[in-house]
């Protein structure tokens, strides 16, 4: 009976992990609206990908702040909207989100989970990065709003 009682808890335990794994949010190299890669030079005046907002996931469970120390708002999905496939190491990169004046973030999750995020740019309520040391590899983007659930079309542009 004892080596009975052992091997229920044995395989509860399996099957208690095996849940908490399937409860985490994916990270995977998949994205909502698909991937782009670009090479130093990518030519102007920029490279432009598009998608739309909706997701109730908060974008602060991936990080509470960046590199910067600036907080990651917003809610998105857990799979990430767009991944960016950096052939070389960039010295400078920006990121800019335009929906048409609809209030957006941005979470940029790269190599090594380094983390930038951001919220409006300038007089624009649109999210937007500009920043230094881009570094080869794939980069996770999620573009999020500050309400979850808040339907948005938006494009966004890359540009050296």
């Amino acid at each position: 009976m004892l080596f009975n009682q052992r091997a229920h808890f044995k395989n509860g335990a399996i099957l208690a992990a095996i849940a908490a794994i399937a409860a985490l949010p994916v990270l995977a190299e998949t994205a909502n609206f698909g991937t782009l890669t670009l090479s130093r030079g990518f030519g102007a005046p920029t490279a432009v990908l598009r998608g739309s907002t909706g997701g109730s996931y908060s974008l602060s469970a991936i990080a509470n702040a960046d590199r910067h120390k600036n907080k990651c708002l917003g809610f998105a999905t857990p799979t990430p909207d767009h991944i960016i496939v950096l052939q070389q190491n960039f010295s400078k990169l920006t990121i800019q989100v335009n929906s048409r004046g609809k209030d957006t973030t941005l979470l940029v999750q790269g190599p090594g989970n380094a983390v930038r995020c951001g919220d409006d740019a300038g007089q624009n309520k649109d999210a937007g990065i500009v920043d230094s040391d881009w570094q080869a590899g794939s980069y996770r983007i999620w573009v999020g709003t500050l309400e979850a659930g808040v339907k948005s079309n938006y494009t966004i542009s890359v540009q050296e």
